[in-house]
Order: C-alpha cells, then structure tokens, then sequence
C-alpha cells in the first residue's frame, strides 16, 4: 500500500485507513507542511503479522475509543530500521534509535512520535499465543531493547531478517517459524523480567511494582484506595503519591482504570448464564451502579449494556484480559 498515486488531499486519510487494516486503528497526524508519503507492506507468518512501513515524519495514538473498535488483541514488537521514535505507554517513554526493538501492547493506550522519514519492521502477536504471564508482559512494554543488549542480541537479527524474507516461506514453515518467534519473546520477557531488579530497578521501581501487584489482587475490595494501599505498603499516602508522580497516572485513577479494564472484559465474554452489568461491577469493586456507568462511558465511549451488546453479538475482544469466545483470532490485555 502506497499514497504514491494518491491525491495529495487524501493522503493522509488514506494512510491512515491503511495503516488501521494492516495493523490496528490509530490517529495519525503528519508532522509537515508538504505532502504526506508512505508505503506499508504486510505479510502472515503462521500466527504473525509481519509489515514494513516507511513514511514521513508523524505522531500516531491508539486510544480507547480506537482500542474498542478492535477486534484483536495483539502484542506487538517494532524493530526501527531508520530514523527515530518515542513510544509512551503504561507510564514510560522510549526513546527508540536505529537498530533497536522495542515492545507495546495493542490493548492499552500508546503513541509513537516520529520525527523525520523513518521505516520499521512491526511484528504483531495474538496474546493468546504468549504463555508469560499478564504483569510480565506489562514490565516489558514501552521499554528499549537494543543490539548489545542482552537477549536483544540474538532476537534483532533473527527478526529483521525473517521480517525481510516473510514472503518466501511456505505454510508449514511459517507456521513453524512462528511457532519460534512465539518462544523467542516469551523469552525475551522472561529475560528482560529477570534482570530487572539487578539493572534498571530502583527502590522507587520496586515500589512501584508492589503497588501495582497489591491492586490487582484487591481490585474487587470496594475499601481499595490510596490510603489503604499506603498502609498495606507501610508508607504515607504523600509518600504513595509522590513514587506515582512519575507514573503519569494517579493511584486513584490506576485502581479505576483497573477495575474498569476488569468489567469490559467480563462483559464482553459470551456465554448462556450472563451476570447481570451491576453483578459485574460490585465484582470489581463498584458499589454505585450510577457512578459506575458514567465511568464506563467516559473510558469507552458506550454504557456497559452497549459494551456488553456490541461484544457479544459481534466478533470482538476487549481491552483486558483473554476473551477466548470472542477470539477465535484475538487475545488479552
């Protein structure tokens, strides 16, 4: 796909409804006065989508309201071939430089900012297919693997070239490729998870991460809040809110995100014994069905009744954890 033959006035609605089929839909806003250009090509690996994208300079957003149109949950892997970008996801910035690979997560909020001419290699993933666990995954994305770097070492090769060469192989190599490419990342999150502590941890990052892990255990706990994070943790609430200060999310707003993530997809799954929209949501800690519905809208643009209708009468997946009726093709968060 090219804008090449393309009107000039309608070169970026085209690129971005080409970039929405071949990856998933997101914003996209040139950074330029002239002319936008771009080519994108895509192919199947077994279970990967492999494409190549080189285009002008540009910022790109996958928000909730795109995350909810989607039907497929994926893990995501892009590999800079030239240029430059700046992925923020969960809270962190990376700067991505050529030759390196860097990972997100299709079923959260994300953006890339590009700022010149660049192309890239983008691996997609169906979450379902990825056996490390939920947090894992979460510590991996948003952050910079580079070719000196550890495990990134051997992956940047192997993928660069397959992402070269995806046309050529058959059906049963691809699918057995794939099949690799699959335990590659699980690997490179176990790896990446691993050194952690020893690397890039401080005690703020541990902290971090504690509080994190202490709301999703209690998500369904109506008490959860900063002040009883802060006790479970031995700290003040100031002390809370100033670790979170570099999170680009306020412990109040996380526990609600959470909670909302949690209630869309239980609603989104199919099955003959539905729980009621309030059932679910005492379920994830809401004890106002009022104040409940008005968060949910503002988060995905349609009341729970309308989430729940739209997913189950249709193919979707939600943005949060596997919703494995609605998949036959599509994963978790």
């Amino acid at each position: 796909m090219t804008t090449a033959s393309v009107p000039d006035r309608d070169k970026v609605a085209y690129w971005s409804d080409a970039v929405g089929k071949a990856l998933v839909p997101m914003a996209v806003a040139p950074r330029g006065d002239g002319p936008f250009s771009g080519r994108l090509t895509t192919d199947r690996i077994g279970c990967l989508r492999v494409s190549t994208m080189e285009a002008d300079a540009k910022r790109v957003s996958r928000t909730p309201a795109l995350i909810a149109r989607s039907s497929e949950a994926l893990v995501a892997v892009g590999i800079q071939v030239s240029g430059t970008a700046t992925l923020l996801q969960d809270g962190r910035r990376a700067e991505v430089g050529e030759g390196d690979l860097v990972v997100y997560d299709t079923t959260r909020p994300y953006s890339f900012d590009y700022p010149e001419r660049f192309s890239a290699h983008v691996f997609q993933v169906p979450h379902r297919a990825l056996s490390a666990p939920d947090a894992d995954i979460r510590r991996v994305t948003g952050t910079v693997v580079g070719p000196a770097d550890g495990f990134g070492a051997a992956l940047l090769p192997f993928l660069s070239a397959l992402a070269t060469s995806a046309r050529s192989y058959s059906p049963v190599v691809g699918g057995k490729l794939a099949g690799g490419v699959v335990d590659l990342l699980d690997t490179l999150v176990v790896e990446r998870t691993l050194r952690a502590p020893a690397d890039t941890d401080t005690a703020r990052g541990h902290l971090v991460r504690r509080v994190r892990e202490h709301i999703d255990r209690h998500l369904g706990d109506p008490a959860l809040s900063p002040e009883s994070i802060a006790r479970a943790q031995h700290i003040s609430v100031r002390y809370l809110h100033r670790v979170f200060e570099g999170e680009e999310v306020t412990v109040g707003r996380l526990i609600q995100q959470r909670r909302l993530e949690e209630c869309a997809r239980e609603l989104a799954r199919r099955g003959r014994t539905a729980p009621t929209v309030s059932a679910v949501a005492q379920r994830w800690g809401f004890v106002n069905p009022a104040h409940f519905s008005r968060a949910f809208r503002a988060a995905y643009g349609l009341s729970p009744r309308e989430w729940r209708s739209l997913r189950t009468d249709g193919d979707g997946a939600v943005p949060g954890r596997p919703v494995e009726t609605a998949l036959a093709g599509a994963g978790r968060r």
